[in-house]
């Protein structure tokens, strides 16, 4: 029996249909994982399977009584909380248990009556089957795999950044042990071996799972069987993501043709009627008009136009743009215990890894002049010019549109210049319209990269710019900064995103600590 059964879905949004009459199952051996381009509709057809969004039309039925865990990154963190505290809610009925067994043990005392020491009995079996007196060990591991050991159990949740908030909401939905997980986009503030840890965990994962990533690399490694939107249709492969992709391909080349040819039908048989509506053929062109009106019309291919662009460059006769002298990096103390001593050239690209909360954030606003080192000192050329694509998705009104945006950060610029950087980044003249915080993640994402197009520079200071984007994307940012005559200094945890040689150096801070 399936754990989950989607019948006839239809939503919609706006004026775009993102399904329309969907089908397909989820069963308790699948691990699942949902892809398409940015704005098909992925976010929002996970909050209908969780009961966030209730569907325009269609039937999402969960098997009776399973338990289903949900990645919430809106969860709400106590101020004063612990991080050992809100990791231990993950257990919050173990432990209520555990407080009903010391009271049963306490009135037994009182009153010796047997029966109560039976119901204690029962529970203190049931709380050692389950675990109960291991949960710090299961602690230990999910928070060691996750890199939140490195923060400490005493660290105040409410102080998190936003990256290190989404990792402790993630641990403590591990912990709780779902029979069924389902996650949207668990892997955008996670570094490589934290990364490695989950595909270890996902796979090890005795229930079922639903994982929507724009990182095939990840999705590759743990997924049995895909959901693909496109269309306005939901298509169900089974296999690996490579099987999917190919598969998916060939029904996209059938699917155009068919559509095609039946666009072509149409028009011959519209203009038969248009011809022949009065005269000697009339009737023969009101049975046309009756079949074109029965006809099951295949739904448009919907506009996945593709991002194409540069980041605008400024010339620059230095051959060196930045160099470090032992510059030590933190807030109150130093994040890494050795120094940075590397030096930027004039069109070399820089990677910066390390596990997440160990300083690259951190390394690109000192470089930038937003927080003052430690120790030590950096220089920048008399001719550098900067251009920062900062990670986090904030705006200052949700409700400004894109273009709206834009034209207030860029006054003397014309709508005209800033609707087509907007489409350059593969957005639609109804996403360019739309308000900010109705955009996917990934749309977000593309708003950012088309205001770069405003900032010309000759070094680019690029942190976690893949986040929340689609394949198609990544790879027009890859060729953007391989194609940037300047220097550009990039921290991203997909090392997917590093293929093909382009980087000429690499900064591990992890083998600076």
């Amino acid at each position: 029996m399936s754990l989950l059964t989607v019948k006839g879905l239809s939503q919609s949004f706006i004026d775009k249909t993102l399904y329309e009459d969907a089908n397909f199952v989820l069963n308790k051996e699948d691990h699942m994982g949902v892809t398409g381009q940015n704005g098909v509709g992925k976010s929002t057809l996970i909050k209908i399977l969780t009961g966030e969004i209730v569907p325009d039309d269609g039937q999402v039925k969960w098997q009776k009584n399973i338990k289903v865990g949900y990645l919430d990154q809106y969860a709400k963190l106590t101020p004063g909380m612990t991080l050992k505290a809100f990791l231990k809610t993950a257990f919050a009925d173990l432990f209520a248990q555990e407080e009903k067994l010391n009271s049963l043990y306490v009135e037994y005392s009182e009153k010796g009556d047997q029966a109560l020491l039976d119901k204690a009995g029962k529970i203190q079996t049931h709380l050692e089957e389950v675990g109960f007196y291991d949960i710090d060990t299961a602690i230990d591991q999910v928070a060691s795999g996750l890199g939140l050991l490195e923060l400490g159990y005493g660290k105040d949740v409410s102080e998190m950044s936003g990256g290190q908030r989404s990792k402790l909401i993630l641990a403590k939905l591990l912990l709780e042990k779902p029979q069924v997980l389902v996650l949207d986009e668990p892997t955008n503030y996670l570094d490589v071996n934290h990364i490695d840890w989950l595909v270890t965990y996902l796979n090890d994962f005795e229930g079922a799972f639903i994982v929507v990533s724009h990182d095939y690399d990840f999705l590759g490694r743990i997924t049995n069987c895909i959901i693909d939107i496109d269309f306005g249709t939901i298509t169900r492969y089974t296999g690996d993501l490579k099987h999917a992709m190919r598969q998916k391909a060939q029904d996209r080349e059938t699917y155009l043709k068919a559509y095609q040819n039946q666009q072509r039908k149409i028009a011959k048989t519209e203009a038969y009627i248009r011809k022949n509506k009065a005269g000697t053929r009339a009737k023969s062109a009101r049975s046309r008009q009756k079949q074109l009106d029965r006809m099951e019309k295949l739904t448009p291919p919907q506009n996945n136009k593709r991002a194409k662009f540069d980041f605008p460059y400024v010339a620059t006769a230095s051959n060196l743009l930045l160099q470090t002298q032992d510059l030590v990096i933190g807030y109150d103390r130093a994040l890494v215990k050795h120094a940075f001593n590397f030096s930027v050239g004039g069109n070399e690209k820089v990677a910066v890894t390390g596990f997440n909360g160990i300083g690259k954030t951190t390394l690109l606003k000192t470089l930038l002049g937003k927080l003052k080192p430690v120790y030590g000192n950096f220089e920048l050329s008399a001719t550098a010019k900067l251009a920062y694509f900062k990670q986090d998705l904030a705006w200052p009104n949700k409700n400004m549109t894109p273009l709206q945006y834009l034209a207030e950060c860029y006054e003397k610029i014309k709508p005209k210049e800033l609707r087509q950087a907007l489409a350059r980044m593969g957005l639609t003249a109804q996403q360019a319209m739309s308000p900010l915080g109705e955009l996917s993640g990934g749309e977000q994402e593309k708003v950012k990269l088309a205001k770069m197009q405003f900032e010309p520079a000759n070094i680019l200071f690029l942190d976690e710019p893949t986040n929340h984007l689609d394949n198609e994307t990544k790879d027009a940012l890859r060729k953007a900064i391989v194609n940037f005559p300047g220097a550009v200094i990039i921290v991203s945890h997909e090392r997917d995103f590093f293929r093909g040689n382009w980087v000429d150096k690499t900064i591990d801070i992890e083998k600076m600590n």
